[in-house]
């Protein structure tokens, strides 16, 4: 027996087209409210760069002053290194253990130091106090302006030396010696006595001397006397 339908074909057409339109509707809005969620994070990943990236700046900005005031810092530690260099070879033409190794190099054989004391003074001082000044009054006056030397260009190096020697022959050898050192004025003689140390009979002497002015090393200047006295070691 066949089946009869009694549902008109419009009906059934127009059912079919609502649901196409059902489902076409559905799936607009499935992409639509996919594509406003997608530019949602969007927005909100790029509000997170805007501030990550204002932080960043931030820091790079701190860390310019940073090295802005580093580089002020070590500008500065120059210039202070410089005027400190300058200043120590003002105060200090010849490094002490230069002037240390010199003494020994010129110990002639079975002599030693045994104590060395290095003192900077004023000459306008000592000269004040010796009543001396108004002789260089004078001659200031007689002579002109001459170029003033700063006060720490003014300052002599004094030294005393104490040492010993088998006899007053080595004494006056290293006396010479030293005299024709040219770091070195003035060496004198201040005492020379007799001591003996289990039957054993030495001199102690005792001398004064001054660093000479204007003396200007070079390193091979120091390098070689330091070799000197680095080989001269042995010799006692």
């Amino acid at each position: 027996m066949s089946n009869i339908n009694f549902v008109p074909d419009d009906y059934v057409q127009s059912n079919e087209s609502r649901r196409a339109n059902l489902m076409c509707l559905v799936l607009f809005s499935v992409v639509m409210a996919a594509l406003g969620g997608t530019f949602v994070t969007i927005k909100i990943r790029q509000k997170a760069c805007t501030a990550e990236e204002s932080l960043v700046n931030a820091r790079m900005a701190r860390m310019q002053d940073s090295i802005q005031k580093f580089e002020e810092l070590q500008t500065k530690r120059k210039e202070m290194m410089k005027t400190a260099l300058t200043t120590a070879e003002l105060l200090e033409p010849v490094p002490r253990s230069v002037l240390l190794a010199s003494l020994t190099n010129t110990l002639p054989t079975g002599a030693s130091l045994v104590k060395l004391s290095v003192i900077q003074k004023d000459p306008t001082a000592d000269a004040g106090r010796r009543g001396r000044s108004s002789n260089s009054s004078k001659y200031q006056k007689k002579g002109g302006t001459g170029s003033k030397l700063s006060p720490e260009q003014s300052l002599q190096t004094h030294m005393d030396i104490e040492g010993i020697a088998p006899s007053d022959l080595q004494v006056a050898n290293y006396i010479q010696r030293l005299g024709d050192s040219p770091l070195l004025d003035n060496v004198r003689l201040v005492e020379s006595v007799e001591k003996k140390i289990k039957d054993a009979s030495f001199r102690h002497f005792k001398l004064t001397a001054m660093l000479a002015r204007e003396v200007h090393l070079t390193k091979e200047d120091v390098d070689d006397i330091r070799s000197k006295a680095e080989s001269s070691s042995y010799r006692f």
